[in-house]
């Protein structure tokens, strides 16, 4: 087959004018794209146990399907139940929280006054009402908080249905993303999706390891300095630390602001000191040993890709955009004509660089993933 060969500024304005098509499709389908690709990943996730049920237990693909279905939404209604009472704790002590916000918030402005002898009462009174408000206003925090975990009815049902049929007809799917290319090309073909589907599901299972680690390490950190909802705080760290860089850097203020508002300003310097213990664990211990290197994304497409998800699906693509981007990197290094796009996707390599490991027993070694 003989390719036709377009100038250089011919193939750069095909490129940008399919990157502009792309991405109108994108915000036009967001409400069935997004559900799609979240039904995908946690497709991903579940199908070990959806296959575990059929080749074990002799299950139907049906009724493997619907058990499946069934585990996840026993997960989703604990965490939806967790959330619920949380923040309905954390509502009914909101006119405490301001109470106790006036009084440090008054205290800091005698210490400042008193100490650089300043005259900022006006200044800071500004600031003052401006969190008053924001304080009071149970509907801003709250609408925050539902505004990441609550994706609205429709979100929902179209989640669950695209995520029955893509474990359900998974083979389907399957063969038709083998045969719709060209024979010769079958096998390569079935290699690489093979091999996407390892990986995606690896770095999806180490994703939500992540999350949960993330979380624990939080809590711990909250809980010994003594700050007030330690436990929905981590949850909420460790969700936001999908984003990476700015997620925890989000969850940091909202911790420092509860802490602040609950404790003394000594108690957020603290919590600061053990953000920044927790992200240099998440970072050197728990990212590389648990979701690996070959999906990490390097912190300026990172960034970018936070920004474009936001623009196209709002909260719901500044999730969504790190395993896109995760998932097209593997697929770009898996195509010889897409592998320098791949390369610039994720770190530097360092091929002389070793991998780490540590010793835990005598029969446990932990090792440092691809």
């Amino acid at each position: 087959m003989n390719f036709l060969k377009l100038p250089f500024l011919v193939n750069l304005t095909l490129v940008v004018v399919s990157v502009i098509g792309i991405g109108y499709l994108l915000v036009l389908g967001q409400s069935i794209l997004a559900p799609f690709f979240f039904a995908f990943l946690m497709a991903m996730l579940f199908l070990p146990i959806a296959t575990f049920m059929e080749r074990r237990l002799r299950f139907p693909r049906s009724i493997s399907t619907m058990t499946s279905v069934m585990i996840m939404l026993v997960i989703l209604t604990g965490l939806i139940y967790f959330f619920g009472s949380q923040l309905s704790n954390f509502s009914k002590d909101l006119p405490h929280l301001r109470m106790q916000f006036n009084t440090v918030f008054h205290n800091l402005q005698k210490w400042v006054s008193e100490t650089f002898h300043v005259k900022i009462d006006e200044q800071l009174g500004y600031i003052d009402q401006g969190l008053n408000k924001l304080l009071s206003s149970s509907g801003v925090i709250l609408g925050f908080t539902f505004g990441i975990f609550s994706t609205g009815l429709g979100f929902i049902l179209f989640f669950i249905l695209f995520f029955i049929f893509i474990l359900n007809y998974r083979r389907v799917l399957n063969n038709f993303i083998v045969n719709v290319f060209n024979e010769k090309h079958k096998t390569s073909v079935q290699e690489v999706v093979t091999e996407i589907r390892i990986m995606t599901k690896k770095y999806i299972t180490g994703l939500c390891l992540q999350v949960l680690i993330v979380s624990t390490l939080a809590s711990i950190v909250l809980t010994v300095f003594g700050v007030k909802y330690a436990v929905l705080l981590a949850v909420l760290t460790g969700l936001l630390n999908v984003i990476p860089y700015l997620g925890i850097f989000i969850s940091l203020l909202i911790s420092c602001f509860i802490a602040f508002a609950t404790g003394t300003p000594s108690t957020c310097i603290y919590v600061v000191i053990g953000y920044i213990g927790v992200h240099i664990i998440d970072g050197n211990i728990v990212l590389p040993f648990v979701v690996g290197s070959k999906v990490k994304i390097n912190a300026l497409f990172s960034f970018i890709g936070i920004i474009l998800g936001e623009h196209l699906w709002g909260i719901a693509g500044m999730f969504l955009c790190i395993p896109a981007i995760a998932i097209i990197k593997i697929i770009f290094e898996r195509i010889d004509g897409l592998k320098p796009w791949g390369k610039l996707l994720g770190e530097e390599e360092r091929p002389h660089k070793k991998k780490k490991s540590y010793k835990i027993s005598k029969n446990i070694t932990l090792k440092e993933m691809d």
